[in-house]
């Protein structure tokens, strides 16, 4: 009797649900998270965790019906330790250092696949990446100390580098049409390898190096993430000095940000870093627990996110890599909770841009 009670209580409950049809956008405005807090105007609103593939599945209504009826639950490739993430025309890609191995889900199609778990291109510990204007994939992978090249399917392209060229690769950025790597060498205790190499994107020969080890302007320690704004200037984040720097494209210095501290504004450990169409720099930062946004000239406009232990919505405990798409959404890893956030600014509707199709599933 019990088990027929609650299957008639759960159509009635779905049959209400339907029957309500979607909330409208003063409903939904009103049942979101939104930063900054009112009463100020809105910029940006949490849209969406992804925890693994299930969060990009292309489900039927019998699909729907069937689950909501029988409680089914999704089978999902979940993340294991997420280290960085990519999002180019819909396709997100997640870096993960402990399956050793780099998630594809594609919004447009619920297509999920794995990228690096075998020969050739088979990765060993990947962390930081990047895309061309092609949707081609670059993967530092520290271990093996190169960085590996597939096309937007996942498919094996080339690998530069090799046991002589870095000590502790970490991160990568491309140009647009991938005729340069930029590739960050964190160094160590030991090495004076504190620096980004650049090579050529079609023979991985190494052109130049930007900075060496030290504490003065053009210098870095530990440098970690790094992005290239839309003028081909590039930000790299200078861990060991808690600031980011700036480099134009032939290495020379061009400006610094930020400052050691616990205020906002300033860098206590921060990790990734992206920019957006207008030259607006995010940076997360792993103490802090959330993104800081500056305006092209480093003055803060904004942060989101929190320090958290129930790993809630905008809440991280140990966030590291951070992509800003083409629709301005912000997406930001935590290795802790094995996720990703991802905030949508308020001038772009849910169903809007390459991640929009989700909402409408």
């Amino acid at each position: 009797m019990w088990k027929k009670n609650y299957v008639t209580v759960a159509v009635t409950c779905l049959l209400a649900a339907c029957a309500a049809g979607p909330q409208s956008a003063e409903q939904q405005a009103a049942s979101a998270i939104v930063y900054p807090a009112p009463p100020d105007e809105p910029r940006f609103y949490f849209e969406r965790t992804i925890v693994g593939s299930a969060d990009f599945e292309i489900v039927d209504s019998e699909t729907k019906w069937r689950r909501a009826l029988t409680g089914e639950v999704a089978t999902s490739a979940g993340f294991s330790k997420p280290f960085d993430v990519e999002v180019c025309q819909g396709t997100m890609f997640v870096s993960d250092s402990v399956s050793r191995q780099v998630y594809r889900l594609s919004a447009r199609d619920g297509d999920y696949s794995q990228i690096g778990l075998r020969e050739p291109g088979q990765l060993r510990k990947p962390l930081g990446m990047a895309t061309d204007e092609d949707c081609n994939l670059y993967v530092s992978d520290q271990t093996a100390k190169r960085i590996v090249k597939y096309d937007q399917n996942g498919n094996y392209l080339n690998a530069f580098g090799g046991s002589d060229m870095f000590d502790r690769l970490s991160y990568v950025e491309v140009d647009a049409s991938g005729e340069h790597i930029y590739a960050v060498d964190t160094g160590g205790v030991s090495s004076d390898r504190h620096h980004v190499r650049v090579l050529d994107g079609m023979t991985g020969e190494v052109l130049f190096d930007i900075g060496r080890r030290g504490a003065g302007d053009g210098e870095l320690n530990l440098p970690r993430d790094i992005a290239m704004a839309p003028n081909g200037d590039l930000y790299v984040v200078d861990g060991g000095n808690f600031r980011v720097q700036v480099f134009r494209p032939d290495g020379s210095f061009a400006g610094k940000m930020g400052s050691i501290g616990n205020r906002t504004g300033q860098f206590s450990r921060p990790k990734g870093i992206d920019i957006d169409a207008d030259g607006n720099v995010y940076v997360a930062d792993s103490a802090f627990g959330n993104f800081q946004i500056f305006n092209p000239s480093g003055q803060l406009l904004m942060f989101i996110g929190n320090r958290g232990t129930d790993g809630g919505p905008g809440m991280f405990m140990l966030p590291s890599g951070l992509a800003v798409d083409e629709d301005g959404r912000v997406y930001m890893v935590d290795q802790y909770f094995s996720k990703v956030d991802v905030f949508r600014p308020a001038t772009l509707a849910a169903d809007e841009g390459y991640l929009g199709v989700l909402s409408l599933r």
